[in-house]
């Protein structure tokens, strides 16, 4: 069979030729046949809902198993009284507010839909997709299309029409390209047919946009586990393995550094990991995927079905997957990773503490250091680090000198006080120094936090929240002091004159920029740095038990 591609991705094209290829694939899907199709979450596989052998025919394309159910799209609520009975007004609530969008709703269904539809449920799944090319499919098709992901069984998801003519080409009529989907994981289903209603399966909108909305949503097992041996699913996605690539996956749950960490003590040469961008430079000898910034879900959702994919073309013999927490689209990513790995989870969840401690010299960091101490924690020293790293890091030396020719002695010991005098009164050239040293050290810092056992730990670093290194800490604190007492506490510390304490204090941002920046502040005017020790340690201890509480809530 010839599989026909139409190119959709130019809505504004010709509107002639836009509309004889919507008429082609609805006159496909009339008389029967197969038609990938675009949607905003991932790419359909459709053919005619009420047509008894044109549904057979998705589940022999795909290799689906025949109790699996499938979706209706429609183009509005107004479809609903077609298929469905015993409509609850709750669905017409949801559908003005989300429709078109991936929200699908189960209802239970009118006699007109086959069981081959509903694998013999007495409940049907309905939803309005968010794609302007698929709704004009079906207004000119007039019949509703039932459409799973356009991927053969259990592999990962098709996002692109690329990802379809790979598992499809060959298989169906005809393939619709609309461009990459927007959202990347399927549609959130939710069963109206119950009291509460309950979620059956995490995906492009959250639970929690629905619970601002209806209220209370009961959440079904299957979400964040199997189904056992015999359980008929009542929704698409809710009992087999699925988005699998052919490595066997494990995904490592828990905060970002605590994954990365787990994940970094697992692999060999030949596994695959998938994780957020901030952690892709730790596997240097791995194949990686980069599923986005660990803040940016959207971008996770996206990236996924790609993500796993991928891995098919490679060599990787294993995959590790580093899975967002459980808020807004985490929830959907996560079930697809757990999903794809059959529900195998390794926790990494860590009760290590890491507080971040910048702010000017002359402010008190090593008093607070000491109360840190005095707490049985331990203190990374950034500044130590640096210069281990200049002895040791061939390559950070020669970027230095390249940059500041005649900082280092024949020797090949660095000038410090030449360098100091170079950047100190000249901005721009302290910027070009802390892009060498944060491009080394920040790497060499994350390193060594992700192998630390659980317990207490401070990073001191003034540069800490322009290097990055804030993002590894559970809080960041302020140290901070008047300028006066900086003044003469750096000229006693370092023997060295009033005019060239200034000039190092001036060459620092104010206090100021510290205090806005940081989750917390310890402001140092005490005369002694005894005294301010004591204040630190009671600091700390109510610091630690807030984040030990935060924790245990999973906050």
């Amino acid at each position: 069979m010839q599989t026909i591609y139409y190119d959709l991705r130019d809505t504004k094209g010709q509107q002639k030729e836009i509309e004889d290829k919507i008429s082609a694939a609805a006159k496909i899907l009339r008389e029967g046949g197969l038609v990938a199709i675009p949607t905003e979450t991932v790419y359909g596989l459709g053919a005619n809902g009420l047509d008894p052998n044109a549904v057979k025919r998705i589940f022999e394309a795909k290799g689906r198993p025949q109790d699996n159910p499938l979706i209706l799209h429609v183009t509005g609520a107004q479809w609903l009284p077609r298929y469905c009975r015993d409509i609850p007004p709750i669905a017409y609530v949801l559908a003005r507010k989300f429709w078109p969008g991936p929200l699908t709703m189960i209802l239970k269904r009118s006699p007109v839909v086959p069981d081959e539809t509903t694998a013999g449920l007495d409940t049907v799944a309905v939803r309005c997709p968010n794609h302007p090319v698929t709704l004009s499919i079906i207004r000119e098709a007039g019949i509703p299309i039932a459409a799973p992901s356009a991927n053969t069984s259990g592999r990962p998801s098709c996002t692109t029409a690329q990802d379809v003519l790979e598992d499809m080409d060959g298989k169906i009529e005809g393939v619709v390209d609309g461009g990459a989907c927007t959202v990347g994981v399927e549609s959130t289903i939710l069963d109206l047919t119950c009291e509460p209603p309950r979620l059956l399966r995490p995906g492009g909108l959250p639970l929690e946009d629905l619970e601002r909305l209806i209220g209370h949503i009961d959440v079904d097992k299957a979400v964040t586990g199997k189904l056992e041996e015999g359980e008929k699913p009542k929704a698409p996605g809710m009992k087999y393995r699925h988005y699998a690539p052919k490595a066997p996956v494990t995904v490592v749950t828990g905060s970002p550094e605590a994954s990365a960490a787990e994940i970094t003590r697992r692999v060999s040469p030949t596994s695959g990991v998938i994780c957020f961008d901030e952690y892709v430079h730790m596997f240097p000898e791995q194949e990686v995927h980069a599923l986005g910034p660990a803040a940016d879900k959207l971008t996770q959702a996206q990236r996924v079905f790609d993500a796993l994919r991928t891995f098919d073309g490679s060599a990787v013999t294993e995959v590790y997957a580093q899975c967002p927490d459980n808020r807004g689209l985490g929830l959907a990513i996560g079930n697809r990773l757990k999903k794809a790995a059959g529900f195998h989870i390794i926790e990494a969840d860590s009760q290590r503490i890491i507080f971040g401690l910048t702010g000017c010299t002359g402010a008190g960091k090593t008093s607070a250091l000491k109360a840190i101490q005095a707490l049985g924690g331990q203190i990374i020293d950034c500044d130590a680090v640096y210069h281990r790293m200049l002895d040791e890091n061939e390559a950070m030396r020669n970027a230095i000198n390249e940059k500041f020719p005649g900082v280092f002695s024949k020797e090949g010991k660095l000038d410090r006080r030449k360098l100091g005098e170079e950047v100190f009164s000249k901005k721009d050239r302290l910027a070009q120094l802390n892009e060498i040293v944060f491009r080394f050290l920040v790497p060499e810092v994350e390193r060594s936090v992700t192998k630390l056992p659980d317990g207490l730990y401070a990073i001191d670093a003034i540069n800490l929240l322009e290097s990055g290194l804030d993002r590894l800490c559970d809080r960041t604190i302020a140290i901070t002091a008047p300028v006066e007492l900086r003044v003469r506490r750096i000229m006693a510390r370092d023997g060295i004159s009033e005019q060239y304490a200034r000039l190092r204090i001036s060459a620092q941002k104010p206090d100021e920029y510290y205090r806005s920046k940081c989750d917390c502040e310890l402001n140092n005017a005490l005369d002694t740095p005894a005294e301010f020790e004591k204040l630190a340690v009671l600091f700390f201890q109510k610091l630690m038990e807030t984040v030990r509480e935060e924790k245990r809530h999973g906050a």
